[in-house]
């Protein structure tokens, strides 16, 4: 296999984010007229209550917001959806608009198992809930991989607002199911990182015992400076702050070699940088000390932009010209976790 059958391997896409308002949207009105699940049905009739119209559903989701803790409270809209019982349904659609209009090759889908199951479960029904949900997410891509041959795999997110046991339980489902996870990632609000910064760094060193690959959201934000982090990841969730504003860090990120995860459209949805102007360091620093960059999406139906744009718009904007841009497309493939084919060069001619 090599990466000649499709063009892109995305790394970075959160489950919650991945699905279009307009299927979820779509689903909740399916569950209103199906009672086959009652608790499914009653979720169904609250969120129409609450979201009438589709166009009010979508503007919650889509909204840009200016710091990165107002961003995520759209994700807390969608995980309560994303229920074992409907995430055939989802990652199915998924998959579906991935291969048809992104022309995905590989892709690795991540999210958070604890925010997906029901509250107050002990740690042992807890961790067998969550082995479901990743076992159903992929059975699902397998049944969907017949229809499109997309290599699949999940990383599941850790989270800074959960306590250490919460997140050690994550971490051990995803070491308890190599075939299915390739990777443990973290993710939350910066205020929460650093409250609790000595568990996260313990549960990273874990990670890497247990011989789990690993990324974390890390030094996304102007005030995500947290280096103790860094070198238990192997590759950096974001990390555009390192170029902007620590570049004495990418020698060290250059000589473990760590490739940075970067999202264009989230840092203007999150107020981090208002022009495209501001990501030309990020991306000329990083070249220049030989670190690479992956271009990814992370919450892609949030922002109604698909892979192929965030490169068109890199490109048009005058960040990246022809010959980076096949750089970290390249990328991408040499650092994906789980990529088994070889990575074509059929466009080193531009």
């Amino acid at each position: 296999m090599t990466s000649t059958d499709r063009s892109y391997a995305e790394l970075h896409l959160h489950l919650g984010g991945a699905v279009l308002p307009r299927i979820l949207y779509s689903y909740l009105q399916r569950r209103k007229v199906d009672k086959s699940n009652d608790e499914a049905h009653k979720l169904a009739l609250s969120y129409l209550r609450k979201y009438p119209v589709y166009e009010k559903f979508e503007r919650k989701l889509t909204k840009p917001c200016d710091t990165l803790t107002k961003y995520l409270e759209a994700h807390k809209v969608v995980e309560p959806l994303q229920r074992q019982e409907a995430l055939a349904y989802f990652v199915y659609r998924l998959l579906r608009g991935a291969f048809t209009f992104e022309n995905i090759a590989y892709l690795e889908l991540r999210y958070n198992p604890y925010f997906r199951i029901p509250k107050g479960l002990s740690p042992n029904e807890a961790r067998a809930q969550m082995e479901e949900i990743v076992q159903t997410v992929a059975l699902a891509a397998r049944a969907a991989s017949k229809e499109f041959p997309i290599v699949f795999t999940q990383i599941l997110c850790m989270d800074s607002r959960l306590d250490k046991a919460t997140n050690q339980l994550i971490l051990e489902t995803a070491v308890e199911m190599p075939k299915e996870v390739c990777a443990i990632d973290l993710a939350g609000p910066d205020e929460a990182y650093r409250e609790n910064e000595d568990c996260i760094v313990e549960l990273y060193k874990l990670a890497k015992e247990k011989g789990l690959k690993t990324t974390g959201h890390c030094f996304e934000t102007g005030d995500a400076y947290f280096p103790r982090i860094l070198e238990f990841l192997d590759r950096i969730g974001h990390g555009i702050q390192i170029p902007l504003k620590y570049p004495k860090l990418l020698t060290q990120v250059a000589q473990r070699r760590q490739c940075l995860e970067v999202c264009p459209t989230t840092y203007f949805r999150t107020g981090t940088v208002k022009s495209y102007n501001e990501l030309k360091p990020v991306f000329g620093h990083c070249f220049d000390m030989g670190v690479d960059i992956a271009i990814c999406t992370d919450n892609s139906a949030f922002h109604g932009v698909r892979l192929p744009l965030e490169f068109e718009r890199l490109l048009t904007h005058g960040v990246l010209d022809f010959r980076q841009m096949e750089k970290c497309r390249e990328a991408a493939f040499r650092h994906a976790f789980r990529w088994p084919g070889q990575i074509d060069q059929r466009r080193s001619v531009i």
